[in-house]
């Protein structure tokens, strides 16, 4: 975790945390470096955005930048995340970066760079961003005359994405009734595309974005909405993509969420049914349910853990080849498409597995055993003393001994905030609570809480 980069970019609040400064010496400095790569200098660089109205300053900011020294800036516009990955791989781009905070509230914004590959950037040059930034390197030298760089219009990448979704389904979507909740972002002017162009009757909210309502009671982080709009109209599936549409989770015909685990379970299993589960594994994080391992391991696939974070998921897929990895929130990865989480993709997935095994989707996310879970954060002083305390600890494996294999505990420190997550899985919601409560309780009796 770096000064400004965390697990998904630099993210902060727009011209407080995030200012068109640093934007600008971002792109100041990622334009130098891939620009050392080629003869002439020049490195081609694609930039997209989600919503905010932040984000037009952030990414002409960035394009100035780039161009100043010497290399070539190509605008999606507002697109998805995804996008701009699969942008990165099949368009011969040195890097690329999305201007978006996901599924933070408008205010906030953020960069996310990514390689050639499509996944996201080294540790090592986040590092020395973050040195540029912070005046720990000399000036880099600007581009003049001819040299300078280019901003080009690249709304055909978009387009060429698009196209790419509507590929990937191996049957039409005839006769299926779908809502789409968009979120006011990213998604806003292409999941309906996709959708109609595969023949579904599609139900579309929250797309109509004005720079200040993205996520605003909508998406994926309030899926709410979208549970009632599936049952009102009798929908047979929903789905609710966040900010950037990089992340998606689903309601069944009966209003019912079906989070990240459950949509990692049914597809895996049905990529294990017609034995295209290469590893016979499922990539997870720390975070995933306990009921999602022992709902794979009756099924004899396996599951690996990593750290929160897509990036750390995709790593691990990419080291191992593996095609399937995810995230409880909704970052799901498929790695014979993509490299990194796609929303609509696996709206995709999802759809494609209920018309091959022609089941109701309440059917088949009601074949994996969910854990009651309950999670609470502490405000606290300083994050790894709380995580390292012996007292804290000590009730950590006391709990742990209590639950005796039929349930877990788990302390996280947040990446961005100083708080520890409390998570625990029991069988009933009742113990997890209680087990909860105990543990904030010994964080508080240690003086850890700043609350």
């Amino acid at each position: 975790m770096g000064k400004y980069f965390g697990t998904d970019g630099f993210r902060g609040e727009a011209n407080v945390v995030l200012t068109a400064e640093q934007a600008f010496r971002v792109g100041r400095y990622i334009g130098w470096y891939y620009g050392q790569r080629h003869e002439d200098g020049r490195a081609r660089i694609v930039i997209g955005k989600d919503t905010r109205r932040s984000s037009y300053t952030l990414e002409y900011a960035l394009s100035s930048g780039i161009t100043s020294s010497g290399s070539d800036a190509y605008l999606l516009h507002v697109t998805t995340t995804p996008s701009v990955s699969y942008c990165c791989r099949t368009g011969e781009f040195d890097c690329g970066v999305m201007i978006s905070a996901s599924h933070n509230p408008f205010y906030d914004n953020g960069i996310k760079i990514m390689r050639a590959n499509g996944q996201k950037i080294e540790p090592e040059i986040e590092e020395k961003i973050e040195a540029y930034l912070d005046g720990e390197v000399g000036e880099l030298p600007h581009a003049t005359r001819e040299h300078m760089g280019n901003v080009v219009d690249y709304a055909a990448g978009r387009n060429r994405y698009i196209g790419y979704l509507m590929s990937i389904p191996t049957r039409a979507f005839n006769g299926m009734k779908v809502g789409l909740d968009c979120a006011n972002g990213a998604s806003w002017n292409i999941a309906r595309a996709v959708y109609e162009a595969l023949g579904a009757k599609v139900y579309v909210i929250n797309n109509q974005p004005d720079g200040v309502n993205i996520n605003d009671h909508c998406g994926s982080t309030h899926i709410e909405g979208l549970q009632k709009y599936v049952v009102d109209n009798g929908l047979d599936a929903g789905f609710a993509y966040d900010g950037d549409a990089d992340r998606c989770l689903a309601v069944d015909e009966k209003g019912e969420v079906v989070d990240g685990d459950r949509i990692l379970f049914l597809c895996g299993k049905y990529l294990k049914e017609t034995r295209q589960l290469d590893g016979n594994t499922i990539v997870t994080t720390v975070m995933s349910n306990l009921g999602f391992h022992k709902s794979c391991e009756a099924l004899g696939i396996r599951t690996e853990k990593t750290d929160v974070g897509d990036k750390y998921v995709a790593e691990n897929m990419m080291a191992n080849h593996f095609v399937l990895g995810g995230e409880q929130s909704g970052h799901i990865i498929f790695g014979k498409y993509a490299t990194t989480g796609d929303g609509i993709l696996t709206s995709l997935m999802v759809m494609m597995t209920m018309l091959e095994k022609k089941l109701p989707l309440s059917m088949l996310a009601g074949e994996m055993q969910q854990y009651p879970q309950c999670l609470k954060n502490v405000v606290v002083t300083d994050k790894q003393a709380a995580q390292e305390d012996p007292e804290v600890l000590a009730a950590v494996d006391k709990v742990t001994r209590e639950l005796a294999g039929d349930g877990r505990v788990l302390l996280r420190a947040s990446g961005t905030e100083p708080k520890i997550r409390v998570m625990v899985e029991a069988a009933t919601d009742e113990i997890c609570e209680d087990c909860v409560d105990r543990l904030i309780q010994v964080i508080r009796d240690r003086g850890l809480a700043a609350e």
